[in-house]
């Protein structure tokens, strides 16, 4: 029973600390990057999802709100995964963009909640039809 309670305990523990990221891969052609965290979870991002969803002001915004809706990404590439310090990568793509830092629990974030965004994402660009009728 005490094990019980410890391992319980521990798992908590576990969920409150911040994500560590354990190993990063370009995989170029296929537009993705593999992110495997040292918790076992292992996301596969594409491209164009981490460009619409940066963490630079140009997409986050200065207003604190929802996203700038940021549409024409569907074939950006990543050129280049440079390092910033031990907490974050900065993702250099094709068409110039290289401003957002990307944290460990930021890229977390974006593939636990990838199904989410990604929906959301695209009613907000299917909504841009219907505003235009």
């Amino acid at each position: 029973m005490i094990s019980l309670i410890l391992e319980q305990k521990n798992r908590l523990r576990n969920m409150n600390e911040p994500p560590v990221l354990q190993r990063i891969k370009l995989l170029k052609r296929d537009k993705k990057i593999e992110a495997s965290f040292l918790d076992g979870n292992i996301f596969l991002l594409s491209c164009t999802y981490l460009r619409v969803f940066s963490p630079s002001a140009e997409v986050r915004g200065h207003h604190g709100g929802e996203n700038i809706l940021v549409t024409g990404k569907e074939d950006v590439q990543i050129n280049e995964i440079e390092p910033v310090g031990s907490y974050a990568i900065r993702l250099i793509f094709d068409d110039g963009h290289n401003t957002g830092i990307y944290t460990w629990p930021f890229i977390y974030d974006l593939g636990i909640n990838y199904q989410k965004n990604w929906k959301r994402y695209k009613d907000r660009i299917a909504n841009i039809g219907k505003e235009k009728k």
